[in-house]
């Protein structure tokens, strides 16, 4: 029997001493290396640019236009920058015109009209209807050629007679320089001050419930000495003169000074009650009541003289002066000043108004 062959494990190959084997890959490509691109010949240039019809030193000339481009598009913005830089300062300069100037009528001197001067709120300096704006207009007015005659449209419950006394006398005076009527026409009130300036008007209308009258003078103030003695406040007032501290309204008013204020509240009465009968004359009829400062509807006014007749602005125009185009000759305050007023500068005033140790006279 034939023994089978075993192999004998040391006969095996070391496998460790053997080199380990790299994988099976393909042969690696080969890469060729990189040169720089030769040079193109002038001659190759030239005759590549002759053959697209380019001629010699276009790239110059190229550049040129691309930069001239530009330049003409950044003038062309600079322009226009300037240009809305101007409109928006013209704009301003308009604006601070418009703002800043006083309305004033703009007519043809050669077309018949009625000028008509409005005298509104209260008679007061730096008011719309102060004696500066009024007469200001009036003598625009009176000047213009075109001008038949002047109507005081009047709305006022009075005011500073000082202001009224001024206009009242530049009415006259401008009536008799330049021989052309004036009338005043009332619409709700034209009461005390500024019944005063339309007794110098030639006609006065009225509307039949309108407020006219109230001929006198007054001055009005506030007392707290005996407040000020409950509440344990001392006034310490110091002057120099017997009388500075006169209607002060913290210290006690003594008889003499009473006397005194109530003489000069009678004689600017006086001055009113001459000036109202200068003005009407004849055609007052006077009663007890006529100066008392009591006020009367326009129909009562009629009857008792102090006003003539009933009729509105386009009656007087129209059937009066028959000249019905009518043109407002009324100066006003700019927009700056009505900002200022409207946004402090009347508080501010009304303010010190009432600190004022005097009364307002009106």
């Amino acid at each position: 029997m034939t023994d089978s062959f075993k192999p004998d494990p040391s006969d095996a190959p070391d496998q460790s001493a053997a080199p380990a084997q790299a994988p099976l890959a393909g042969p690696e490509p080969s890469v060729p290396p990189v040169r720089p691109a030769a040079p193109i010949p002038a001659a190759t240039a030239a005759a590549t640019a002759a053959a697209a019809g380019l001629t010699p030193g276009w790239e110059r000339a190229t550049l040129e236009k691309l930069a001239f481009a530009a330049l003409r598009e950044q003038q062309a913005a600079r322009r226009w920058r300037n240009f809305i830089r101007l409109a928006w300062l013209l704009a301003l300069v308009v604006g601070g015109w418009l703002a800043f100037s006083r309305t004033a009528p703009v007519t043809d001197k050669s077309s018949p009209h009625t000028a008509v001067v409005e005298i509104k709120g209260e008679i007061a300096a730096g008011a719309d209807a102060s004696a500066e704006f009024v007469v200001a207009a009036m003598r625009s007015a009176f000047e213009d050629e075109g001008a038949q005659a002047v109507v005081l449209l009047i709305n006022s419950p009075g005011g500073s007679p000082v202001q009224a006394g001024i206009i009242n006398d530049e009415i006259r005076r401008l009536k008799d320089k330049h021989k052309k009527p004036v009338y005043a026409v009332v619409e709700e009130s034209c009461a005390s001050a500024a019944y005063y300036i339309a007794a110098a008007a030639d006609q006065i209308f009225v509307d039949k419930a309108s407020i006219v009258g109230s001929i006198g003078v007054l001055m009005d103030g506030f007392g707290f000495t005996g407040l000020m003695d409950k509440v344990g406040v001392e006034r310490r007032l110091l002057t120099a003169g017997e009388n500075k501290g006169f209607l002060d309204p913290f210290s006690p008013q003594t008889e003499k000074q009473r006397a005194f204020a109530q003489a000069m509240l009678d004689q600017i009465h006086k001055q009113f009650i001459a000036v109202v009968k200068a003005g009407r004359g004849e055609r007052l009829k006077e009663s007890p009541d006529t100066f008392s400062g009591l006020f009367w509807t326009g129909e009562q006014a009629v009857a008792m003289g102090l006003a003539d007749q009933l009729g509105n602005l386009d009656f007087v125009a129209r059937e009066v002066v028959k000249a019905e185009e009518l043109v407002d000759y009324t100066r006003r305050d700019n927009v700056a000043e009505r900002l200022a007023k409207r946004f402090g500068a009347a508080f501010g005033e009304g303010a010190v108004r009432a600190l004022k140790s005097v009364p307002a006279l009106r």
